[in-house]
């Protein structure tokens, strides 16, 4: 079972290399990794480059492709539509894999058959200290229950679902949406990853917190059936992020 690992990422030559460095610290390495820059105009390929002969010699398979593109989620799906991976798992530039996130990946999908699964991660606030968000499924939806850097999606499911590319939570209306369309999904109580907090889903202004919460409603909820009632769980979300961090 070959692992597809999409980072997209656009002038990020400050944190590219720990990224790339996690994917090639895993102990499973039968890896496709596919980096999808969106023409950055620092140095941010040239970083990616300089880790070809390394990534060879691991017998990964590297490929770089920079080019403009509208956005985060039009660079995922194109990330997506080039993979040819079994399963494929998206690592923002900056955020790191454990490095037994391939290995336990890939024997979850083995073992339960699975066609979507995700796992804890460390969250890391500006400020260096650190906090793991667990993974869970129930009843009541929440992000907070749900990571987007330990998912791991079978190819063929990805490449039938492309992210709306309607708004910042795309990754989690289509995390809603597979559970609509009752896709086996799993968790796995481990920490698989680790997201530094500080990004475009933390930026405190009411305006942007606004956005998020419209955003989070209409194209994750709503979109997917859930009740107008979810309109509190939103507004709760960004309550947490202007209190705690």
């Amino acid at each position: 079972m070959r692992v597809s690992v999409v980072t997209i990422c656009y002038n990020s030559s400050e944190f590219i290399e720990r990224t790339i460095e996690s994917v090639l610290a895993q102990t499973n390495k039968d890896i496709e990794y596919l980096i999808i820059d969106g023409a950055s105009k620092d140095n941010t390929v040239e970083i990616a480059e300089s880790y070809r002969s390394r990534m060879e010699a691991a017998g990964i398979i590297y490929q770089i492709y920079s080019e403009p593109d509208k956005g985060i989620y039009d660079a995922m799906n194109k990330g997506i539509r080039k993979a040819s991976g079994d399963v494929i798992g998206l690592l923002n530039s900056g955020d790191v894999y454990e490095d037994i996130a391939v290995e336990t990946a890939v024997k979850t999908f083995a073992e339960t058959g699975c066609e979507l699964m995700f796992a804890n991660i460390r969250m890391i606030k500006t400020d260096g200290s650190s906090f793991v968000k667990k993974a869970r499924q129930r009843g009541f939806q929440t992000s907070r229950d749900w990571n987007h850097p330990t998912t791991f999606v079978k190819g063929d499911v990805y490449k039938a679902n492309p992210f709306r590319m309607l708004g910042i939570h795309d990754d989690y209306g289509f995390y809603l949406q597979m559970r609509k369309q009752g896709r086996k999904i799993v968790t796995v109580d481990k920490v698989l990853a680790s997201f530094y907090m500080g990004g475009a889903s933390n930026n405190k202004s009411f305006k942007a917190a606004k956005k998020r919460i419209m955003d989070r409603y209409k194209y994750c909820y709503r979109m997917n059936g859930y009740s107008r009632l979810y309109m509190l769980e939103c507004i709760a979300i960004e309550a947490a992020k202007m209190i705690l961090g």
